[in-house]
């Protein structure tokens, strides 16, 4: 699939951020404060910035009023019920004019710098979609399994998959207007990730990696569940919400699950559509009862 080069317009000149980024809070406070400084921490980079507050009651609202106070901050919003994420997302770079847009949780602690590593692969490779920051911990990638999905642009490297995680992330303006509002039903950014590589986006995380802590992962020595109950650690994640994971033997299985798949699984599209579809997840069950009865 052909596209034109994407060339950056100087927005800086026009006093427009080339790069518009929306940060999306619910509670936890305590992972706030941190995220958000992991964002603001390099003042040398450049973006605008808007927190998204999906009706928090902890005191987030509080101290994003009285304390957040760095002038790449563009706008709060105070939503008076949560939204979710898509909202936000929909929202924001709906009425954004940078070139590129991102998405960031507060649960995750980016490398300050990110934005130029993703921005500059943007610029410089045409039909690059959604491209961000490696979301588990540097052991948890394995060369070996994973080589075989890095694969060489111009002077990046790009490790492929048809979608990647929902934060620590940047995408051209352009593409988002071509494909339109995330849809809030279903599997959200990831069902959106994959119909962009249908398109013939190139997607994946950045090679070598940039990464970001999720602080949700309880090797983090952040962790809200190192020093409270699993059921409060966890109650305002999406995995908990939807019954995905209950406890901590639930979320170690989806862990290895989705790590599993991001470092083996093929990167083409189609393999995640239709009768191939089907088929692995088919396989998958079958695998699983294997190693149950081993």
């Amino acid at each position: 699939m052909l596209m034109a080069a994407f060339t950056p317009r100087d927005n800086r000149l026009r006093g427009e951020a080339v790069i518009h980024l929306v940060f999306v809070t619910f509670n936890r406070l305590d992972y706030t404060k941190l995220a958000l400084a992991s964002v603001l921490a390099d003042p040398a980079e450049q973006f605008s910035l808007t927190i998204w507050d999906n009706a928090s009651t902890d005191g987030t609202v509080e101290y994003l009023r009285n304390e957040v106070n760095d002038q790449r901050v563009d706008d709060i919003v105070f939503s008076e019920k949560n939204m979710g994420h898509t909202a936000a997302i929909n929202e924001v770079w709906g009425k954004s004019k940078a070139d590129l847009l991102g998405k960031l949780d507060n649960d995750c602690l980016v490398t300050p710098g990110w934005t130029r590593t993703l921005a500059q692969a943007h610029y410089d490779i045409p039909n690059l979609g959604v491209i961000a920051c490696w979301h588990f911990f540097p052991e948890d990638f394995d060369y070996e399994q994973a080589r075989h999905k890095i694969q060489t642009f111009g002077k990046h490297r790009i490790f492929r998959h048809p979608w990647t995680c929902g934060t620590g992330l940047l995408v051209k303006r352009r593409t988002f207007e071509r494909f339109g509002p995330i849809q809030s039903r279903g599997r959200g950014t990831t069902q959106y990730w994959l119909q962009m590589a249908r398109a013939g986006y190139i997607n994946g995380w950045y090679y070598p990696l940039v990464f970001q802590e999720h602080m949700d992962d309880p090797r983090s020595q952040h962790s809200r569940v190192n020093r409270m109950p699993f059921e409060r650690a966890y109650e305002h994640t999406f995995a908990y919400r939807t019954g995905f994971v209950t406890n901590m033997e639930m979320y170690k299985k989806l862990h290895e699950d989705i790590l599993q798949n991001l470092l083996s699984g093929p990167y083409d599209p189609k393999y995640y559509c239709g009768w191939r579809a089907k088929f692995r997840r088919a396989l998958g069950r079958i695998n699983r009862a294997i190693k149950q009865a081993q």
